[in-house]
């Protein structure tokens, strides 16, 4: 004989002293939820008998206890029905057979043919809804693209049920050992994934829950944070380009002006005349919508003097080229620059500790910039509370990296007072 419960609840919401009152069927590892259509008052409403409280009215409409308890016992009847008629049958529904079954029974809907949905097709459902409503950038479209084409070498064929603790500890053997990606890769992978898996079961598609509690632990390393100290930017600021390098001088604009603005190279690439006034520039930043005023220095003001007599598209103050594109001339300008101090990159694989050392210049991108200026305006003495003023940055927790390394070179520069 199937087994099966049901329940009946108020699906609270905050702030409301009314909510939406719903059904609860569930049977071996199936949970289907229906909407009743009524609100009901949680003061008028009794747990232990599931049912509104005699004499009371609910919702805007004031519907009578005695109309919603009605619905109640039609819904209670539809499902004792349904399950004895499967019991009859030696059926055991799937949440789907019975969802259909159900509204046909009690509400005379008949069941839409559809197509089942692949996982990866669900997989697209998310990222173009959760997309959409969080405007994502492309950067993390990106991201989520890289995580589907990983799921697909994983197993071209993955299901939900595939994702249940083994399948999750086997997919990260996989990122380790054939991905060959980072820890800290991986991490940020699942954490993408448990957001879709928790999606996927909201949404009735996705019943294994087991990634709820799946939290292994990886062995990390701090990041490194790639600046370049006052003499290295002023180093590439004065420096004067070979004929044959002339291209790199734009490039080398548009990184300096991050490097004393705080700005990010997207909103650098956007700003507009319109943004610059006599004394300083506010720009709303693409990443985080934060509207932020930033006074010029002499080293803004030059640049931007540099380039006022540019017609350049959309009116823009600086010459925009592709993230990517500017990446890689970054790297060049670095190297040309002898921008060559030797860092030490320490990350792990699974429980292998890898320490490469690269030139500085190899480790440039266009968010060396933002930091460039946090750790120097700390090293100069600026208050956190001033530069998170320009930076955007809401709170400590993300300022503390550039705090930390902002001590430590300034408890080196102090040695330089010991020399006889």
């Amino acid at each position: 004989m199937l087994k099966w419960y049901h329940i009946f609840f108020i699906d609270k919401e905050k702030n409301c002293q009314d909510g939406k009152l719903r059904f609860r069927v569930r049977w071996g590892k199936n949970i289907v939820a229906f909407n009743l259509g009524y609100r009901v008052d949680l003061s008028k409403w009794s747990t232990d008998t599931q049912r509104c409280r005699n004499n009371t009215t609910h919702g805007e409409k004031k519907i009578s206890a005695s109309v919603i308890n009605r619905e109640i016992g039609r819904y209670e009847t539809a499902a004792e029905k349904l399950f004895y008629q499967y019991d009859r049958e030696n059926i055991n529904p799937n949440k789907q057979q019975f969802k259909e079954d159900f509204l046909k029974e009690v509400r005379g809907i008949e069941p839409k043919k559809q197509v089942e949905k692949t996982f990866y097709q669900i997989f697209d459902d998310f990222v173009k809804e959760i997309g959409s409503k969080n405007s994502w950038m492309d950067s993390t479209y990106k991201k989520f693209y890289t995580l589907k084409n990983h799921l697909i070498n994983y197993n071209d064929l993955l299901n939900f049920d595939n994702l249940n603790e083994e399948g999750l500890r086997q997919f990260v053997f996989y990122l380790i050992n054939k991905a060959n990606l980072r820890n800290s890769s991986i991490e940020l992978s699942l954490k993408f994934l448990k957001w879709f898996l928790k999606w996927a079961t909201n949404k009735g598609y996705n019943n294994v829950k087991d990634f709820e509690l799946f939290k292994p632990k990886f062995k990390k390393a701090e990041k490194k944070v790639v600046f370049l100290e006052w003499e290295e930017l002023m180093t590439v600021y004065k420096y004067t380009f070979p004929k044959n390098k002339i291209y790199l001088e734009k490039v080398r604009d548009v990184f300096c002006f991050c490097c004393f603005t705080s700005l990010r190279y997207s909103d650098v690439s956007n700003l507009k005349w319109s943004d610059v006034t006599h004394n300083s520039i506010q720009v709303t930043t693409i990443k985080t919508n934060d509207t932020v005023e930033i006074e010029l220095n002499d080293y803004t003001k030059n640049l931007l003097d540099k380039y006022k007599d540019f017609n350049f598209p959309h009116n823009t103050v600086f010459p925009v080229i592709s993230n990517q594109k500017m990446n890689v001339y970054l790297k060049e300008m670095g190297k040309v620059c002898k921008i060559n101090t030797p860092i030490t990159i320490t990350y792990y694989k699974g429980n292998e500790r890898i320490d490469e050392v690269h030139p500085k210049y190899e480790l440039l991108g266009t968010h060396s910039g933002r930091r460039t200026f946090i750790c120097n305006a700390l090293m100069l003495g600026i208050t956190p509370e001033i530069i998170m003023k320009w930076t955007g940055h809401n709170d400590y927790k993300t300022m503390k990296p550039y705090i930390d390394i902002a001590d430590s070179t300034k408890k080196e520069a102090m040695k330089l007072f010991n020399k006889k």
